[in-house]
Parts: C-alpha cells; sequence; structure tokens
C-alpha cells in the first residue's frame, strides 16, 4: 500500500443539488466519489449508487465528501460503504500507474497485491471504473506503444519487442485487434487493406460510411471520400457492397432513434486512454449526459479532464460512440465534431423516448 500514498489524485467537482438527486434516483455508479448523500432523518452518508430505499427530497442535503460529511455529524452508511470509494479510486490509479509503468504485463495477482485487494475483487473493480479487465488495458496499452514505434520506423521486428511484446506472433494478434491490420500494413499507412465506403442522407444531413472486413472505422457528417483517403492514404477504397449498405441503413436508424444500441461491429485503432475514454461513452444510458470530468473519474483518471475532452474529439464513429452524450461542468453543450446543433439533436430525440 506504500506506493499508494505517493499518488496525488484531484477530486473531481461536485454537481449541484438537482443533478445529485437525478444521481441518486438512478443509483449511478459514474457518480461515486463525486459528491455523498445525506439523510437527515438517519443520520446516515452514502454514496449515490446505495442500493437502499430512497429518502424523501426535503430529508436529503449532498456534500462533497465523507470527511465534510462526518464533520456535520452524519456517520457512513454500512451497506454502501461510502467511505472505500476514494480508496479505490486510487486504488485503480495506482494499478494503472504499475501497468504501464511495467515492461512486461503484469499478472492480476500482482497487480492486485501491489494496491492490496483479492484478485477477483479487484478484477471487478477495474472494469466497473475503466470499461476494461486489468489484462485488456495492458493490451491495449501495448498495442498503442507498438503503433508509436511502427510510425517511428525502423523494422517492424525491433517495434514488437520495443513494445514489450515477447514475440511476434502475440503482436501480430494483439494487431488485429486493436490496429485492425498487421504492424506492416499500419507502417505502410494502411496498404493492403480494403476499406468500402459510401455517402447516404440521414435526418441530420449525409453522412459518411466507412469499413473494412472488420468492421466500421468512419461514421461522419458532411465528409467524403477526400477526406477518408486522407485518414487512410495507403487503403484501398472501394465503393460499398451489401455488407456495407446494411451498416449504413443500421447507423441512419440510430440517427433516427440514438436510444437504440446495435451491435454492430467496429475497426477503430486507439491509445489506451482513448479505447477507456470510448468505452465510458459507450456505458452512458440513452437520455442521460455526463461532463468531461466525470468521463475522466469514470476511467480512473479524474485530473485528466481535458484529454477526456480530446479523446471525445478523437471518435471516428459519430452517434454509434456517443460523444454527445458528454456536456461541459456548467450544463452547456460544449463542442461537438459535426457541430452543436446535431448535438443537441440528438439528445432531444433522446429524451423523447
Amino acid at each position: 500500500m506504500n506506493q499508494m500514498t505517493r499518488l496525488s489524485t484531484p477530486a473531481p467537482s461536485m454537481p449541484d443539488p438537482d443533478q445529485c438527486w437525478a444521481a441518486v434516483l438512478r443509483r449511478d455508479r459514474t457518480m461515486d466519489g463525486h459528491f455523498v448523500s445525506c439523510v437527515a432523518t438517519t443520520g446516515i452518508y452514502c454514496k449515490p449508487s446505495c442500493p437502499a430505499r430512497h429518502p424523501r427530497r426535503e430529508n436529503m442535503t449532498f456534500l462533497p465528501d465523507p470527511a465534510a460529511a462526518r464533520a456535520a455529524g452524519f456517520r457512513a452508511c454500512l451497506r454502501c460503504r461510502p467511505d472505500e470509494t476514494g480508496r479505490d479510486r486510487q486504488a485503480v490509479a495506482a494499478a494503472i500507474a504499475l501497468i504501464e509503468a511495467a515492461e512486461e504485463s503484469p499478472r492480476l495477482e500482482a497487480i492486485a497485491a501491489h494496491v492490496g485487494y483479492a484478485p477477483h475483487h479487484f478484477h471487478r473493480l477495474f472494469k466497473r471504473e475503466t470499461g476494461q479487465t486489468p489484462a485488456a488495458y495492458a493490451r491495449t496499452l501495448r498495442a498503442d506503444r507498438l503503433k508509436t514505434a511502427l510510425d517511428a520506423g525502423g523494422s517492424v521486428t525491433a517495434a514488437i519487442y520495443e513494445a514489450g511484446y515477447g514475440a511476434p506472433s502475440r503482436a501480430y494478434a494483439d494487431a488485429a485487434t486493436h490496429l485492425g491490420m498487421t504492424p506492416s500494413a499500419w507502417r505502410a499507412g494502411g496498404r493492403g487493406v480494403t476499406i468500402r465506403w459510401r455517402t447516404i442522407d440521414s435526418s441530420l444531413g449525409p453522412m459518411l460510411i466507412a469499413a473494412t472486413e472488420k468492421g466500421l472505422c468512419r461514421i461522419s457528417f458532411d465528409e467524403g471520400e477526400a477526406a477518408l483517403r486522407d485518414r487512410f492514404p495507403q487503403a484501398d477504397l472501394r465503393p460499398a457492397d451489401a455488407a456495407l449498405d446494411r451498416l449504413a441503413a443500421a447507423v441512419v436508424a440510430l440517427v433516427d432513434d440514438p436510444t437504440g444500441a446495435p451491435d454492430l461491429p467496429v475497426d477503430v485503432g486507439g491509445t489506451a486512454f482513448q479505447q477507456a475514454v470510448w468505452s465510458a461513452l459507450r456505458a452512458i444510458p440513452a437520455g442521460q449526459t455526463r461532463s468531461y470530468g466525470q468521463i475522466a473519474a469514470a476511467i480512473g483518471r479524474p485530473g485528466a479532464v481535458r484529454a477526456a475532452g480530446t479523446a471525445c474529439g478523437d471518435n471516428a464513429l459519430a452517434v454509434l460512440i456517443p460523444c454527445h452524450r458528454v456536456l461541459r461542468s456548467d450544463g452547456t453543450a460544449g463542442g461537438y465534431a459535426w457541430g452543436v446543433e446535431r448535438k443537441q439533436a440528438l439528445l432531444a430525440r433522446e429524451k423523447r423516448k
């Protein structure tokens, strides 16, 4: 536990009382650690996701953290154990630091021992906080290092070992998942990879839909072949086939009803941080929103608010990865790669359902 004490994790900002009450009503786990709810009639304080029966609104007070609640005379709920939330987030941050510093991916048992948790419990905790298991996070991080090494030039073999792989076979297996192509093809700017594409009209304007054999690699508004070629300069771009037409129809339907959650195949590379942010975005229930700070906290990086916003902006799959559900801390829409008007329209459609 000594490694944890040196971490400095900024506390997430506290929402306003109405947002706090809404989070309590939906038992929102992503808001745990942002505030505690104090019940005047019982004298206890809870985290937002507490499974106990909801008290009356007029008996509720919201405070920023357990220390403030104890100072006000409240005691911790024995059911939801709100004092453990901060420790859980700190443990996840320590585990991420360990994974990122290791030359080879550490085993779950070693990670759990490092932060003082039982392996099976920490496995669930890490996935709840980041959207990925520790092993998946390590694989994504390693694949990102491989991508960086390939972009820097030099031999593919050297890049594989520099990224931390013990054997080329593991690198090629991971590349199929995280890069969407072999390491050699990635280094060549997508040479040898076939991407089928088309534009299609939607109720919010023309859309570009593109996919590799593995899945969707680009969904955007107001783009065409030139933009796609800029992104994949060495790929073999081909017109849509029947399979892509089916994917395009499902995407257009999602624009009309963004509350849907179609199980569509995707092929988007990204850093470990980006993958975690995108997983957190897909975990936001339709009709709800989060702030950039809440997304950063949800993946165990509460101090990386600006980076979380950048990762949202790097989202290559409009609507399918719902970055439109993220607002500024003051509740305003903020930016959106395809126009704030579209963002507001998507949110309005979700709230009507």
